[in-house]
């Protein structure tokens, strides 16, 4: 029988096709936090959409997402249909060597959105404002329990700590009580652990809405409407503000074609119709970044938080 090889080469084409429109998400986190939020939001627009045709989701949880990154490297020859979100955090970890990683052993691929950072109280706490919990740190630091998603020196402590800072406050005396992402910290902070909870936004929201919890604070550099009760830091006479970025990464050794390829695709998710329903209820700011200019803001952003941590102290200063 002869063999035809036209056909078995465009057999071959159609598989390749197939296997680009399926995305795998990887969530270096547990369920319920922005990680997990904003990739399956991502996915399922994606889908929904007609950009991809089929997506699936994985939560790895550890090591403050060390482990699914460690993953992603270990797996890199199985993983090009894998998309990992990731955050902030993938720098404060990398320069404080929480983990062994950083985005030098990844291919960056896109930032998609910024989501500002929040304090937030119980529904039942007397604490109504920041000034209040200012108020209880100058007394004593120790009656301010500070709850976040993420270990010391991490995240949620850091935005917490330069919040302090930026009111006069020593951010080093500040009572951290950690957890392993942002649904965990949520679920023990409503069980009463801790005075205030540091967190994004989008995470906060539900609860906000429900009554469950009250967001006092909000870094943005002025009201959001979605929240438009919550003062911003600057509003009460403290200059800060800050954004956590989250974006998409690839394995390593991802082809420039398939990676921009990636890249082009959540770009057009930003522009429709269902990511802006989604966006718009959860607070997120739209911050694209395709791929070279997401490698040079992540480069400079490395730098900034590198000599922001020692001078806050949670860094030694590297010889020179």
């Amino acid at each position: 029988m002869k063999t035809n090889y036209f056909l078995i080469a465009i057999a071959v084409v159609l598989s390749q096709a197939a296997s680009a429109e399926d995305i795998h998400f990887l969530v270096p986190g547990g369920a319920g936090g922005g990680w997990d939020s904003t990739a399956r939001g991502a996915g399922m627009v994606l889908r929904d959409t007609g950009l991809i045709e089929n997506v699936s989701f994985e939560n790895i949880s550890g090591a403050g997402g060390g482990k699914a990154i460690g993953t992603l490297i270990e797996m890199a020859d199985y993983r090009t249909d894998t998309l990992m979100i990731n955050s902030t955090p993938i720098i404060v970890r990398s320069v404080t060597h929480l983990f062994p990683f950083s985005f030098h052993d990844l291919t960056p691929i896109a930032r998609i959105i910024g989501d500002f950072q929040v304090l937030v109280v119980r529904s039942d706490s007397s604490i109504r404002d920041f000034n209040d919990v200012l108020s209880r740190f100058r007394e004593n630091p120790r009656n301010v329990k500070v709850a976040g998603g993420s270990v010391r020196g991490d995240l949620d402590h850091l935005s917490a700590a330069l919040a302090f800072r930026a009111a006069g406050e020593d951010p080093r005396l500040i009572a951290y009580v950690p957890y392993d992402a942002g649904g965990k910290a949520l679920a023990g902070f409503l069980t009463g652990e801790g005075d205030v909870l540091s967190t994004g936004l989008s995470e906060a929201l539900p609860y906000h809405r429900s009554g469950r919890l009250r967001i006092i604070s909000i870094s943005s550099p002025q009201r959001v409407a979605i929240v438009d009760s919550v003062p911003t830091f600057r509003e009460l006479g403290i200059d800060f503000e800050f954004v956590n970025w989250r974006g998409f990464f690839a394995v390593p050794g991802l082809s420039n074609k398939t990676a921009d390829q990636y890249s082009a695709m959540l770009e057009k998710m930003l522009s429709t119709e269902e990511w802006e329903l989604l966006r718009s209820r959860n607070g997120w700011q739209n911050l694209f970044l395709g791929r070279n200019d997401f490698v040079s803001f992540l480069e400079q952003q490395e730098q900034e938080v590198s000599d922001l941590l020692i001078e806050l102290g949670f860094l030694r200063e590297q010889p020179q």
